[in-house]
């Protein structure tokens, strides 16, 4: 399946993937995408396990052969200038093993002398506010706090592209969202961002774009707004009346501009394309019907929605 793409005119491309293709003898991992990362944003790509997020990152990182298609990173090809991206790529993987005998402060000096230019341990680890676990060892260490060395280790050589692999799975609500604001702090700092996730909620909150990818392939490529927009109703405006209504008096929602309705009880639901007037129908509606509204509010819809209308199916851990 072919790949969608929107490309930023006259904005300087750090990743660029091109027809990209990987395959697992008859296994099709990643089906023929292509995209790029702008720099200085934070770029996601959304979608269940096994859509092909992780296979496709580890390409761009050196770590896995593409079968056909190209991927290049700072302008250089992955399949032969790995040494030179590495000194520029920050990687932080799904799973990392560390040396479970040393300190948080010995192994970021230790992966500081595998490079050239290096950040000191006590900088990275007051970015991710560990200073007070430098001396403890990882395992030592509540799973927020893990993921939050990882990403100080992924900064280490102080790179132009840090590439996030699910960055926050496993973690509770509380300490995700202390990693996104680490994440939006490392990004303040001038770096290029690319992580996967299955969360929806990260990807809108995080990220400048998202790539919506399924079974290999790249549905949607847009920001959150647009991607939002895309969906002929991408509003929900939920009622609560004072009283059940009757067949005759709900039929009269319908003139509005209302994509769908859903009666339960006294409690409707509608899907829409333009809140506000169907905001000023409804108020219309219940004065007409000499109805009181107990309870009115209008969400707007989320990348999940988006991307069950794309697949037809929802986003499954």
């Amino acid at each position: 399946m072919a790949a969608y793409v929107i490309i930023g005119l006259g904005m300087e491309q750090v990743i660029e993937v091109k027809n990209l293709v990987k395959r697992y003898g008859s296994l099709t991992a990643v089906d023929n995408i292509s995209f790029s990362v702008h720099r200085n944003e934070i770029f996601g790509i959304l979608g269940p396990n096994g859509a092909g997020k992780t296979t496709t990152l580890e390409i761009i990182e050196g770590l896995q052969h593409l079968t056909s298609g190209s991927a290049f990173v700072l302008g250089m090809d992955t399949r032969r200038g790995m040494a030179q991206v590495k000194e520029r790529v920050g990687v932080q993987l799904q799973a990392s093993a560390y040396f479970n005998h040393l300190t948080l402060h010995e192994i970021l000096t230790l992966f500081g002398s595998f490079y050239r230019k290096a950040i000191p341990p006590d900088t990275l680890l007051r970015t991710v506010d560990l200073t007070d676990k430098a001396g403890t060892t990882l395992r030592k260490l509540s799973g927020g706090q893990k993921q939050r060395f990882t990403l100080a280790a992924s900064l280490v050589n102080d790179p132009e592209v840090v590439i996030l692999d699910e960055p926050t799975t496993g973690l509770d609500p509380q300490a995700r969202r202390n990693l996104w604001e680490f994440i939006r702090h490392v990004h303040s700092e001038g770096k290029t961002i690319v992580l996967t996730t299955h969360y929806m909620e990260e990807a809108q909150a995080l990220c400048d774009r998202v790539a919506i990818m399924d079974a290999g392939s790249i549905m949607a490529l847009d920001t959150p707004v647009n991607l939002l927009c895309s969906l002929g109703s991408p509003y929900v405006v939920k009622l609560v009346t004072s009283r059940p209504m009757s067949s005759n008096e709900a039929e009269r929602l319908k003139p509005s501009p209302v994509d769908s309705l859903i009666v339960d009880g006294c409690s409707y639901c509608l899907r829409v394309s333009d809140a506000p007037r169907t905001l000023a129908h409804v108020l219309e509606w219940a004065n007409a019907c000499d109805v009181t509204l107990v309870h009115l509010e209008v969400l707007s819809a989320t990348l999940e929605d988006v991307f069950l209308e794309i697949t037809g199916k929802e986003l499954r851990d």
